[in-house]
């Protein structure tokens, strides 16, 4: 079945599935998601993949805008309490959260619902009747909260509701279906508990595996800056893509792209370099086009491979008040012109052969005689900037 291929994971069995599927209607597909930053990457677009894909034979797709469930927090894969977040924040995270996942799924057949919705009107003892539901020794279950117990780190209570919430997600809009990343399997299986207890048929739950960052360890995530997100230029996705190990392709490919993976796996044998060039075309492709995707593999081949200085290349006036006798520490420019975070990683980036000033290998940190013109290179990720002086 082609909605269990490439990487979903159906906690039920494919039988579930294969019996709601006889009912003869178009099942309810939720997916809900929490606008907690203003952006999504491409690990969000696995399992919204598998939502268009229901789309695709005639589902009725469901996105939850957790607006409310935002306020509490996710803590699934959290080691702390989430920082709470503004009303103004969520729901301005929402729209272009809305915008994005439009690369994806057909926005104008989308059921789009916010959990505020239900969960703002309830009243105490309304919550407490839904909390009766479930029992202390099932939240404490969870994975993330037996972690932070036994390493003696606080455990909110507002944290031990939001499973309920979500799950109460479910019930409110009869979903047939949930889709999530595996590490909302808890979350999702909550939903089914609570839709029994509301005399609903429990949902399906399909679980979608956990892309890899560009690090090569961690799941990608913005706040861990390993991540290339949908509104990336087209570019910055085929660089960044270009920088993974080769290791992740296999992942990246299944994940990200139609390539069948028998196919994928005989070309990295035979080529990782042609394989993760081609990897990184279709990614830039799909959220920017053929024509785009194409024009940044040839900047590629000119920038990195060729080693040419770019044509269009951003200039920044060296500021007046930072020069003494017309100079000022190396260093302290490639923090100014955003290559370094501090002078001591501008430092360090020079004395690792990351920087050319004019084509030359820089080594020295300290004082520099800034140009008008020059051109600095910094970095695999080849960074540029075109000098000039304040007047």
């Amino acid at each position: 079945m082609e909605l269990l291929s490439r990487g979903a994971v159906d906690i039920l069995s494919r039988e579930d599935l294969e019996n709601a599927l006889k009912r003869g209607k178009p099942l309810r597909v939720k997916l809900g998601v929490d606008p907690t930053s203003p952006d999504i990457h491409l690990g969000h677009t696995v399992v919204l993949q598998k939502m268009r894909q229901f789309q695709e034979l005639g589902h009725q797709a469901v996105l939850i805008i957790g607006d409310f469930t935002s306020l509490i927090g996710d803590p699934s894969g959290r080691n702390t309490t989430r920082p709470p977040l503004t009303s103004e924040a969520i729901d301005a995270n929402a729209q272009t959260y809305l915008e994005q996942i439009g690369k994806v799924v057909d926005v104008a057949k989308l059921e789009i619902r916010r959990n505020s919705e239900w969960l703002a009107p309830l009243r105490l003892k309304d919550i407490l009747s839904l909390a009766s539901k479930v029992t202390v020794a099932r939240i404490l279950e969870r994975d993330d909260f037996q972690k932070r117990l036994k390493a003696n780190a606080p455990v909110s209570f507002h944290e031990l509701l939001y499973p309920i919430m979500q799950g109460y997600d479910s019930v409110m809009v009869k979903a047939d279906v949930e889709l999530g990343g595996i590490d909302q399997t808890f979350n999702l299986v909550m939903g089914r508990g609570l839709q029994r207890e509301f005399a609903q048929v429990p949902q399906v739950c399909l679980m979608t595996p956990i892309l890899t960052g560009l690090d090569g360890t961690n799941k990608m995530s913005k706040s861990l800056g390993n991540h290339i997100g949908v509104h990336d230029a087209p570019d910055t996705m085929f660089g960044r893509a270009m920088s993974i190990q080769d290791a992740m392709m296999i992942e990246w490919f299944t994940l990200l792209t139609e390539v069948p993976v028998d196919d994928a796996k005989a070309q990295v044998a035979g080529s990782p370099r042609d394989a993760k060039l081609r990897l990184a075309e279709l990614i830039a492709a799909r959220f920017h086009g053929a024509e785009a995707a194409k024009a940044a593999r040839e900047r590629w081949d000119r920038v990195v491979v060729n080693k040419e200085t770019p044509e269009d290349i951003a200039e920044f006036a060296v500021p007046a008040a930072e020069l003494k006798d017309g100079k000022l520490g190396l260093a302290r420019l490639l923090v100014l012109v955003g290559f370094a975070s501090s002078n001591s990683d501008g430092r360090r980036l020079i004395e690792q052969g990351g920087l050319t000033v004019d084509g030359e290998r820089a080594t020295d940190p300290g004082a520099f005689a800034p140009r008008p013109g020059q051109v600095l290179r910094a970095g695999k990720k080849n960074r540029f900037v075109k000098l000039k002086l304040q007047s």
